[in-house]
């Protein structure tokens, strides 16, 4: 798995485990990781639209030479969204990997999700004070949910692109830009065309795995929509020996605990995707190496192109501001996915025979590379660590017991309130720190803005007479 952001790879004199990082990357010849993930396609072919054109045959040329046309016309953002989507659904109609082909949603599993959710928020409503965030319930489709998140996924990629993507417009003198500007222009094509391919291999295959639209952590679908997978569902609990009823429940539990906590706490969506902004601002690019393959560029040969994209060119630096960034999302994620794990717990635990049997396979299924880690790992390099899932969650259940739910809860209205990386390494000495109260501090800042309001030729503004000052 690469653990740097959209694949990124390390040099190939640095091999990312050593001599066992050597090992592994044989079956590239010897050459470089592919920086933006392109794997072998159909046939064994290297190349980067393997994914969007399959395997051709005569009859094909004209449709994939229509394709390769509109990407190199594509004058949108950092990334080929339609590409990204159309791939995504693609990967979704190909199927799994254990041949499981994508279906429509009948209604009696539509009526099972609903029954679960409104269920599920039943159950919570004794473990927290946070109310519901769920305004309905839905059940999808893996296509309905490339469809659904596809939003968000421009809100977390697009700051990650639009930086690579500047340095691959900016790499030439500014004299020679204007000069050079079909050449400019089709470089970012290509960019938005690459983005895009790696991001619609990734999400179709995210659509395979996930049961839900925060199996991440983050709220992936629409604001107030828990929604499920009821076909995901199904191959999560083939083997568990777990009645289909219980799991669904379960996963219903943890769906609906994410969206009362996304819903209610309002700086918590853009705390979590400004930390993903903040390390695509302290991305570095080898802009030496880029200015080199573009100098020795020839258009006509498309392959040179991405031959010189597979050098390394774009290699991010450990920046003290990415690693600040990273390690702020990591905690702020392992916070709410340990805050779901200890409310769904308490919740589940008293009803449901089979609730730590589920419970265990989610935290394994995390810990084994599940579709967060490995999402994560892909887009912005961060590897989500089960053991700070797991010394949340501990946090999270020590807090209930000390302070009770409305203290728990309560943590959330601030976020310097909440524990940071170094509590969860000393739960009890957070635990029974002395809390701290911001609701003055809020009153205070409120009563400044007021007064900042006001208007300027209000009484304030006039003498004691009530004549302008400088009528005196």
């Amino acid at each position: 798995m690469s653990d740097n952001p959209f694949g990124f790879s390390l040099p190939p004199e640095e091999p990312e485990n050593g001599d066992e990082g050597k090992e592994k990357g044989k079956g590239d010849q010897g050459g470089p990781a592919n920086p933006f993930g392109f794997g072998a396609g159909a046939g064994g072919a290297d190349n980067p639209f393997a994914a969007m054109f399959g395997s051709l045959n005569p009859n094909d040329l004209g449709a994939a030479f229509q394709q390769l046309g509109q990407m190199l016309s594509y004058e949108g953002g950092p990334v080929n969204w339609d590409m990204a989507k159309q791939i995504a659904r693609q990967t979704v109609a190909q199927g799994t990997a254990d041949g499981t082909k994508d279906e429509s949603v009948g209604p009696a599993e539509r009526a099972a999700v609903e029954e679960a959710v409104r269920l599920a928020d039943l159950w919570l409503d004794g473990v927290t004070s946070l109310p519901s965030g769920a305004s309905t319930a839905v059940a999808w489709s893996r296509a309905e949910w490339v469809e659904a998140t596809q939003p968000a996924w421009k809100e977390l990629v697009d700051p990650v692109a639009e930086r690579v993507g500047a340095a691959m417009g900016g790499v030439l003198p500014e004299e020679m830009q204007a000069m050079a500007g079909p050449l400019i222009g089709m470089m970012r094509s290509m960019g938005g065309a690459m983005f895009g391919q790696q991001l619609g291999q990734a999400v179709g295959v995210l659509a395979g795995e996930v049961v839900g639209s925060t199996d991440i952590g983050l709220p992936l679908g629409p604001a107030g929509k828990a929604a499920l997978l009821p076909l995901n569902i199904a191959a999560f609990g083939k083997d568990l020996g777990v009645p289909k009823d219980e799991v669904r429940l379960y996963l219903a539990l943890r769906e609906a605990a994410h969206h009362r906590l996304f819903a209610h706490v309002p700086w918590l969506r853009s705390h979590l995707f400004g930390a993903v902004e903040g390390y695509a601002r302290g991305i570095k690019v080898d802009t030496a190496k880029l200015e080199d393959a573009v100098g020795q560029l020839d258009v006509s040969n498309p392959e040179q192109l991405q031959e010189a994209l597979q050098q390394g060119m774009f290699q991010p630096e450990d920046t003290p501001e990415q690693k600040a960034a990273l390690a702020r999302l990591e905690t702020a994620l392992a916070l709410v996915e340990g805050w779901v794990d200890a409310v769904v717990h308490e919740a589940a635990k008293p009803r449901l025979t089979s609730a730590d049997a589920l419970r265990e396979t989610l935290r394994r299924r995390r810990a084994s590379g599940g579709p967060a880690e490995q999402t994560f790992a892909t887009l912005i390099g961060l590897q989500l660590r089960p053991r700070r899932l797991r010394d949340a969650s501990r946090l999270w259940a020590s807090l209930t017991d000390a302070r009770g739910v409305d203290g728990r809860d309560g943590l959330w209205e601030h976020p310097d309130m909440l524990p940071t990386a170094s509590d969860l390494d000393d739960p009890d000495g957070f635990v029974h720190r002395e809390q701290l109260d911001f609701s003055e501090l809020d009153k205070m800042l409120g009563e400044a803005a007021s007064r900042k309001d006001e208007p300027k030729d209000g009484p304030a503004a006039k003498g004691d007479d009530g004549k302008d000052d400088e009528s005196k």
